[in-house]
C-alpha cells in the first residue's frame, strides 16, 4: 500500500528545475560518482549555498536519493517499517511513500542502506532487511516484491544488505549471498531469475557492467573477493580474493578503459585489473595506499580521488602512483560536478575541493548539524542542487550561478 502523509518540512524557497543533470541511480548516472550539471557555483558563500529547503520526514536510514526531473526518490525507516518515498524537489513536499521490509535496527545506525534505481516508469530498491521490490515511480504501486533471504536462502552481512541495485537491458543485478546464489540476474518485469550465480557471502557493495573485447560482464565485490561474471549468464570470469577482507567489503568497483579498479579498508587496500573473456585476468597493481572503507573513489581525468580510511588522497589511476594525502573535511564521501569535488564528511563538514593532482586545494567549507549517528550519506549533485542527508534531514541547497 502508499500513502501521502503530511509531512515535516521546512520551506525556504524554491525555484522551477530543469531535467539537465539527473541523477537516476547509486553514484550518479553511470554510477562512477559523476554529475553531468554544469553552471554551478565555482565557490560557496560563507555559511554555504542557499538554503532551499529542509525535509525531516524520512526516518533513519543511509539511502541517498535517486533524482529525475521534479522528482527525487529515498528509502528511510519509521516505526516497524522500512519505507521508499517521493518528494518534489520543488519544495520538499512528500508525495508518497511505500512499506518495503521490516525495520532494520543495528549497532551502526537503523533502516536501508541502499539507494533506488530509477528505470523510466519504474524504481527497483533493495531494503536492509533483503526486501526488493519494483515499484511505479508516478504512485508508489508495488509492480512485485521478493524477499532476498527467502527467495534465494540469502545470507546477509551483519550491518544488513547495503547495495543499490544495477539495472542493465532487461535484468536487474543483486546479490543475495546465498549458496549458488551468491549473485542474481532478474527478468525487471515481472522479478523471475533469469540466473545465479556463485556461492560467496554478500558484501555492501553495488555491481558494475562493463564490456571485455566482445562480453558483456559484471564486476562484483562479494564478501570474500572481487569477482568478474559473464552478464548473459553468470558464468565466472575471474576471482581475486586479495582484496578482501572478513570485516566489510563496502566500495563499488570503478570501471575505465577495460580496467577494474576494487579498494577495501580494515588494513587491506587497492587493486587495479585487467580482465580478460578468457579468464587471464592480469594484476597491475596491489597497495595500501587507497583504503576505502564506506566510501567509493571518483576518477577525474588520469587521478582518482576518495578517503583512504580518514585521509582524502589524490592517486594516479594507472600507476596506484600517491600524488597527495589531506585530511581534508574529515572521513567521509565524494563525488564530481561541474569541475569540483563535492565532499561531505561523516561530522556533517561539507566541502568545495579542486581536484589538482599537484596539490589539495580546498575552495569553501560549512557545516550541518550531526546527530546520533555518522553522516555517512554521500552528497548528490543534480540540475543545479546539492542534497546533503543526515539520518531523517535531507537538506536541498541552491548551487547554481
Amino acid at each position: 500500500m502508499s500513502g501521502r502523509p503530511g509531512p515535516v518540512l521546512i520551506l525556504v524557497s524554491f525555484a522551477m528545475v530543469a531535467a539537465a543533470a539527473d541523477w537516476p541511480q547509486w553514484r550518479g548516472a553511470n554510477r562512477d560518482g559523476k554529475s553531468a550539471d554544469t553552471g554551478l557555483l565555482d565557490a560557496w558563500p560563507q555559511g554555504g549555498p542557499r538554503l532551499l529547503w529542509k525535509a525531516q520526514d524520512l526516518g533513519a536510514g543511509y539511502s541517498g536519493p535517486a533524482i529525475a526531473g521534479d522528482r527525487l526518490y529515498i528509502q528511510g525507516q519509521q516505526g516497524g517499517q522500512q519505507l521508499v518515498m517521493a518528494y518534489d524537489v520543488r519544495t520538499g513536499q512528500q508525495l508518497w511513500r511505500t512499506p518495503a521490509g521490516k525495520a532494520f535496527n543495528g549497532d551502526r545506525g537503523n533502516g536501508p542502506r541502499g539507494t533506488p534505481t530509477l528505470d523510466g516508469a519504474r524504481l527497483y530498491a533493495l531494503s536492509a532487511d533483503g526486501t526488493l521490490v519494483c515499484l511505479e515511480t508516478a504512485t508508489g504501486r508495488r509492480v512485485w516484491e521478493l524477499n532476498l533471504i527467502e527467495r534465494f536462502n540469502g545470507r546477509p552481512p551483519n550491518w544488513g544488505y547495503a547495495e543499490s541495485p544495477l539495472v542493465d537491458g532487461a535484468s536487474v543485478i543483486v546479490a543475495p549471498g546465498g549458496p549458488a546464489a551468491a549473485v542474481v540476474a532478474l527478468d525487471k518485469n515481472t522479478g523471475n531469475l533469469l540466473w545465479k550465480s556463485q556461492s560467496d557471502r554478500a558484501g555492501y557493495s553495488s555491481a558494475m557492467a562493463l564490456d571485455i573485447g566482445g562480453t558483456h560482464a559484471l564486476a562484483l565485490l562479494t564478501a570474500e573477493a572481487a569477482i568478474g561474471l559473464d552478464f548473459k549468464d553468470g558464468a565466472p570470469l575471474w576471482r581475486y580474493p586479495r582484496v578482501a577482507n572478513r570485516t566489510a567489503n563496502i566500495a563499488t568497483p570503478i570501471v575505465h578503459d577495460g580496467l577494474v579498479f576494487y579498494s577495501t579498508d580494515y588494513g587491506t587496500g587497492c587493486a587495479l585489473l585487467k580482465p580478460t573473456p578468457d579468464g587471464k585476468t592480469a594484476e597491475v597493481y596491489f597497495n595500501r595506499d587507497m583504503r576505502n572503507h564506506y566510501t567509493t573513489s571518483v576518477l577525474v581525468g588520469d587521478y582518482l580521488y576518495g578517503f583512504s580510511s580518514e585521509v582524502l588522497a589524490a592517486m594516479e589511476f594507472r600507476t596506484g602512483k600517491i600524488a597527495w594525502r589531506n585530511r581534508s573535511v574529515g572521513k567521509g564521501n565524494c563525488i564530481y560536478a561541474g569541475q569540483r569535488l563535492y565532499c561531505l564528511s561523516e561530522d556533517g563538514v561539507a566541502g568545495l575541493i579542486d581536484p589538482a593532482p599537484a596539490e589539495y586545494k580546498e575552495v569553501s567549507r560549512f557545516e550541518i548539524p550531526r546527530g546520533a549517528f555518522n553522516t555517512w550519506t554521500g552528497p548528490v549533485v543534480a540540475n543545479g542542487r546539492m542534497y546533503l542527508r543526515e539520518q531523517g534531514n535531507l537538506y536541498c541547497y541552491d548551487i547554481r550561478r
